[in-house]
C-alpha cells in the first residue's frame, strides 16, 4: 500500500513537474512571439496617420470662400485648439486608463469578457482610443478575427512610435461624428457652430458622447437618447473629478443651441479665380492634386469678395441674359500684383474654360500703350506729330504692303500729335511709329511688361493682331500704374499645411524695369482717353462712359472684328475686360461692342466707391504745361483749349501756339529751323 502511495506520488510530482515546464515553455514562447511582435512592429517604423483632409480657401479678409471636401468635412485641429472639457469628456466615457495603458486595457477587456458570456452576447466594448483610432485609419469595421488581429498590431505600432498627445490629437480630428463630420472641429461647427476651442462643458460633454453610435446618439435624430448619453458622459467626467458634481448637474440641465449645418461655403464663391489658385499651387509650389485636394491644406487668397461680387452683377446686368455672348475681368492692385477680382466666364457651371487665364485673343488697340511708352523712350513726346492719312505701308525690302484704316475710316489728314492719336486710337500713327522703333525693339518691349505669349512679326502688331491673355494684358498696365515695377499677377498670399505650418508666403519684391518719368508722363496721356480737350476730327475712345466716370482714370480701350476690349486703372486700381465669342464669331451688334466699357466703368466706379479719389502723382523729373492739343505747342491765352499735359523734363515745347498767337515775330524766332519740317517724313521712309 505504501509502495502504491509513494508511486502515484512519484508520478503526481512528475505530472507537475511537466506542466511546469510546459507551461514555462509556453510563456517563453509567449514572450518570444509577443517580443518578436514588438520588435517587427518596431522595425516597420510609425505607420502614416495622415488622413485625406479639405483644403480650405479664404479670401483676403480670412473669410472661407470654398472647400474641397468630396462629401467628407475634415479640418485638422492640435489640442490647444480643442475645448479642455471635450479632451476630457472623451477620456472619460472612451479610456479612463489612457494614459497608463500601452494601447491595451487588460483589466477593461477582462470585465467585457466576463460581461459578455453572463449575457450570453456581446453587450460590452473594451476598445482602447488607440485600438479606435487605428481601426479609423487602417481597417474597416467588420467584425472578422483577421481585423481584430490587423486593428491589435496597428495599436502596438502606434503606442510604439508616437506620444499619447500625438495620438489623442489624432483620434480627435480622425473620429467619425456622423452627418459627413469627421473629427472635432467639423462636428463642433456642424452641430453647434462654432469651432472646436469655444464649445462649453455642456455641449462638449454632448458631443463625445456620439462616436460610440453617431446614428444613435445624435441629437439631431434623437435628442432624448443623446440627453441620456450626455449624462453618462457627465458622470464620468465628475467619477475622474475632471469636474464637481455641481458642474455636472448644471451642464446637464443648460440648454443647447442645436445648427445641423456645415459652416464651411457649400457653393464655391469665385470659382474661375479657385481654378487659377489652384493652377497656383501646381506651378509655384509644384504640389499634387492629391495634395492640393485632400492635403487640409489653408490657402489665404487674394480675392476680395467686394470686388469679386461686383464684378459678377455687372456682367449679369449689363449683358442680356440670352446672349451666348463670352467675357472676362481681371482685376489687381497694381503695386503687388495681387489678383482682387477674376471672371474668367458668364456660367462655370456650364464652361468651366477659363477665359481670364487660359484664352489667347488679339487685344486690338490695347497694346499701343506699350508701343507707345517705346516711342516715349526712343525721343517721342506728347507732342511728337505724325500725319493721319490713309497710307500703304511697304515692308520686307518692299515685297509686301499693308494697307491699315482707322475706325469708320476716319482720318485727320493732318497732323496729329501723340496725345491725340492715343485719345482718338489712331491706326495710322500707331504703325507708323512702329515702323520707326522696328518690330524687334517693340516685341522686346512687349516682353518688359511681363507678356509671355509669342509675338508675331507683322506690322499690324501695332495694332493688337498677335493673341495675348487677359491676365498678361492687366498685369502690363498694372506696371504703368505703379509707376513701372514690375509684378506679376498674385493669387496666393500665404498657404498652411494640415498642421498649420507656412510653407508658403509670398514676399512683395517689385524691380524698376520702367523709366517712372516716362510711365507717368504715358499715364498722363491715357487719361486723355476720357478727356474731350483732346477731341480732333472725331470722339475720344472713352467718351461712351466718361458721364460714368467720377475720378481721374488712365485706360485703353481696343477692338478687333472678334474681341472687344477695355484696361484702366487708378493708383489703387487696374481692371481690363474682355468680350468676345468662343469660336472667335464677328461683334456685329454695335451693343456687344460696347459691353466691355459699360463693364469696365461699372466695375470700377462701384469697387473704388468706399476709397478716396486718388490723383496720379507727378514724378520728379516731369514739368507740365498747359497745351493747345492740336498744335501740341504751348497754348497762349487765345487758344480755345489748353491742356495740361506732361513731360519728362528739358523735352516740353518752348514754342507757342501758331494758329492763335498774336505775336508771329516773336514766335517764328523762337521756332528752330530744323522743326519747321515734317520731320517723321525724314526719319519714316517705309510708307507711301
Amino acid at each position: 500500500m505504501e509502495l502504491i502511495t509513494g508511486q502515484r506520488f512519484k508520478q503526481t510530482r512528475k505530472y507537475i513537474r511537466a506542466v511546469i515546464i510546459i507551461s514555462a515553455m509556453a510563456f517563453l514562447l509567449l514572450l518570444l512571439f509577443l517580443s518578436s511582435i514588438l520588435i517587427y512592429a518596431k522595425i516597420l517604423g510609425p505607420p502614416p496617420i495622415a488622413v485625406p483632409q479639405s483644403t480650405i480657401y479664404y479670401s483676403d479678409n480670412n473669410r472661407v470662400i470654398g472647400e474641397s471636401s468630396h462629401g467628407q468635412k475634415r479640418y485638422w485641429e492640435g489640442l490647444l485648439g480643442i475645448s479642455p472639457d471635450l479632451i476630457n469628456a472623451t477620456i472619460a466615457v472612451e479610456d479612463r486608463q489612457f494614459y497608463s495603458h500601452h494601447g491595451f486595457d487588460l483589466k477593461r477587456i477582462a470585465g467585457a469578457v466576463v460581461a459578455d458570456i453572463r449575457a450570453m452576447s456581446k453587450v460590452q466594448g473594451a476598445s482602447t482610443i488607440t485600438q479606435q483610432y487605428a481601426r479609423s485609419l487602417f481597417l474597416e469595421n467588420d467584425k472578422t478575427w483577421s481585423r481584430k488581429l490587423n486593428e491589435a498590431f496597428y495599436t502596438i505600432r502606434l503606442e510604439l512610435n508616437y506620444s499619447k498627445e500625438e495620438i489623442l490629437e489624432g483620434y480627435l480630428n480622425t473620429i467619425y461624428y456622423g452627418h459627413g463630420a469627421y473629427g472635432v472641429q467639423a462636428a463642433s461647427q456642424y452641430y453647434f457652430g462654432k469651432n472646436a476651442k469655444d464649445l462649453s462643458l455642456a455641449e462638449a460633454s454632448m458631443l463625445a458622447g456620439i462616436p460610440k453610435g453617431p446614428t444613435l446618439y445624435s441629437p439631431l435624430e434623437n435628442f432624448d437618447r443623446a440627453k441620456r448619453r450626455q449624462q453618462i458622459v457627465l458622470a464620468s467626467m465628475a467619477k475622474m473629478e475632471f469636474i464637481t458634481n455641481k458642474q455636472a448637474n448644471k451642464a446637464k440641465s443648460s440648454p443647447l443651441l442645436l445648427k445641423g449645418k456645415h459652416l464651411i461655403v457649400q457653393t464655391q464663391m469665385a470659382p474661375y479665380f479657385q481654378d487659377a489658385v489652384k493652377q497656383a499651387l501646381k506651378s509655384q509650389l509644384q504640389l499634387d492634386e492629391r495634395t492640393i485636394e485632400l492635403g487640409g491644406l489653408r490657402v489665404y487668397t487674394t480675392l476680395n469678395e467686394r470686388q469679386q461680387q461686383i464684378a459678377e452683377k455687372a456682367f449679369s446686368t449689363i449683358i442680356s441674359a440670352d446672349s451666348t455672348i463670352q467675357g472676362a475681368l481681371v482685376a489687381m492692385n497694381p503695386e503687388t500684383g495681387a489678383v482682387q477680382a477674376l471672371v474668367g466666364g458668364r456660367d462655370y457651371q456650364t464652361s468651366p474654360f477659363n477665359r481670364a487665364t487660359q484664352a489667347v485673343r488679339q487685344p486690338g488697340s490695347t497694346i499701343k500703350p506699350l508701343l507707345y511708352y517705346a516711342a516715349l523712350e526712343n525721343g517721342y513726346t506728347p507732342s511728337t506729330m505724325l500725319k493721319s492719312e490713309k497710307t500703304t505701308f511697304k515692308y520686307n525690302h518692299d515685297q509686301t504692303t499693308y494697307s491699315p484704316s482707322n475706325y469708320n475710316h476716319q482720318y485727320a489728314n493732318d497732323e496729329i500729335t501723340l496725345a491725340q492719336a492715343i485719345a482718338l486710337s489712331d491706326n495710322i500713327f500707331a504703325v507708323k511709329t512702329l515702323f520707326y522703333l522696328g518690330l524687334d525693339s517693340f516685341i522686346h518691349t512687349i516682353h518688359r511688361f511681363g507678356i509671355t505669349s509669342d509675338m508675331k512679326s507683322v506690322p499690324s502688331l501695332a495694332l493688337g493682331t498677335s493673341g495675348i491673355k487677359a491676365i498678361e494684358m492687366v498685369n502690363a498696365y498694372s506696371i504703368l500704374a505703379n509707376g513701372g515695377k514690375m509684378v506679376t499677377p498674385i493669387f496666393i498670399k500665404k498657404v498652411e499645411n494640415a498642421k498649420g505650418e507656412v510653407i508658403f508666403e509670398q514676399q512683395d519684391v517689385a524691380e524698376q524695369v520702367l523709366d517712372p518719368d516716362q510711365t507717368f508722363v504715358m499715364t498722363q496721356m491715357l487719361s486723355g482717353v476720357f478727356d474731350e480737350k483732346l477731341n480732333g476730327y472725331t470722339k475720344v475712345t472713352g467718351n461712351s462712359v466718361r458721364s460714368k466716370l467720377t475720378r481721374p482714370y488712365a485706360g485703353k480701350s481696343g477692338s478687333t472684328s472678334t474681341d472687344s476690349w477695355m484696361i484702366g486703372y487708378t493708383p489703387q486700381l487696374v481692371s481690363g475686360v474682355w468680350i468676345g465669342y468662343d469660336k472667335e464669331n464677328k461683334l456685329e451688334k454695335p451693343v456687344e461692342k460696347g459691353y466691355s466699357k459699360q463693364i469696365w466703368a461699372d466695375f470700377m466706379e462701384n469697387s473704388l466707391s468706399n476709397q478716396p479719389v486718388q490723383e496720379f502723382k507727378e514724378t520728379n523729373q516731369v514739368t507740365g504745361v498747359y497745351i493747345d492739343p492740336k498744335s501740341g505747342k504751348l497754348a497762349t491765352s487765345d487758344c480755345p483749349v489748353a491742356r495740361l499735359t506732361y513731360f519728362v523734363s528739358g523735352t516740353e515745347p518752348t514754342e507757342f501756339c501758331p494758329s492763335h498767337s498774336k505775336d508771329e515775330e516773336r514766335l517764328e524766332e523762337s521756332v528752330p529751323l530744323e522743326e519747321k519740317k515734317s520731320w517723321y517724313k525724314r526719319i519714316l521712309r517705309f510708307w507711301e
